[in-house]
């Protein structure tokens, strides 16, 4: 019996020992993407401008957010929405947490739950009302992908379009337990969109919302099977990149480092294509370096955004 129990306390601390060093840094290999490509040309209006509303935030540690993150550094995994004004159109880029975030919440993993945390603050909806928004101009909700978190406040804007790609509105019909916020909210009026505007900054495909390059969504599956990474230009010149939950830091752009394996088992689905999609995320910071990576969670980039009701162009 004694030889049995020393045995698994073996077996115990070697699982440890091995989990624990999939926290360790970690540097992805730079040779997985080859940064070859053209600086697309944006055009965009006089009258375009995007601005940011925070809907809450979870609270953990740095350490689950990317190889090498700090255990003793309080993160602050930000719940915001992007909205995106221009002459032809007014999108939202994701929803954040809606009105029903505390039910919506318990679809979250076990120990996800568990893990982390989460704060409510006023559902982007509401902010815009009290701000005397019309609502009824929003043209859209774009997902990044369509993860619980991000789609909270779908049922908050009832019979706006939500705009996805094929790839994602098959992983929303699918049985796959992360998509399954999104798939049972009734009548929720989905709009397609094709990958036809041919590659962009090295990724494959990508669709141009309103043809001048000022708004490109590029495939980018991985995190799920139709996220997107979704590139904005301002007539200021500056440049934005939203990656969605690609990385939950910037930190993992610039290392560039993926997720601890726990997190990258809870949460990616396919852990290789993001790996490499990270990769391809520094070439382009070290290529492009005024554009500004924006992770849909690292509320320090957001904060150096403008705060609704203020807006930048």
């Amino acid at each position: 019996m004694k030889k049995v129990l020393l045995a698994l306390l073996i077996l115990f601390i070697l699982c440890a020992v091995l989990l624990g060093s999939t926290f360790t840094a970690a540097k992805l290999d730079l040779s997985l993407v080859d940064p070859v490509w053209e600086t697309p040309i944006a055009t965009p209006p006089e009258g375009m401008r995007l601005s940011v509303l925070s809907t809450g935030e979870m609270l953990s540690k740095q350490l689950f957010s990317f190889r090498g993150g700090d255990l003793g550094t309080e993160y602050i995994s930000g719940m915001d929405v992007v909205l995106i004004e221009h002459p032809e159109g007014r999108f939202l880029l994701d929803t954040g947490f809606g009105r029903n975030v505390d039910a919506h919440a318990e679809s979250m993993p076990f120990l996800m739950r568990n893990l982390a945390n989460y704060r409510k603050n006023q559902p982007a909806v509401d902010r815009l009302l009290d701000a005397g928004y019309p609502l009824g101009t929003i043209d859209g909700i774009l997902l990044s992908h369509c993860h619980w978190d991000h789609v909270s406040g779908i049922p908050d804007f009832p019979g706006v379009p939500v705009w996805v790609n094929e790839e994602e509105r098959a992983f929303i019909a699918s049985d796959a337990e992360m998509s399954a916020l999104v798939r049972g909210f009734t009548d929720v009026p989905y709009r397609l969109y094709d990958f036809d505007a041919g590659p962009y900054l090295g990724f494959e495909k990508s669709h141009d919302l309103f043809d001048d390059g000022s708004v490109v969504l590029a495939a980018a599956g991985g995190h799920t099977p139709g996220s997107v990474v979704t590139f904005v230009n301002l007539p200021s010149g500056k440049r934005y990149a939203f990656v969605g939950d690609l990385v939950w830091a910037q930190e993992a752009i610039e290392i560039p480092a993926e997720r601890p394996w726990l997190a990258r088992r809870m949460v990616d689905h396919d852990p290789t294509v993001v790996r490499r999609t990270i990769v391809h995320l520094h070439h382009i910071h070290r290529k492009i370096p005024d554009m500004v990576f924006v992770p849909a969670h690292d509320r320090r980039v957001f904060e150096t955004m403008a705060a609704f009701p203020d807006f930048e162009s």
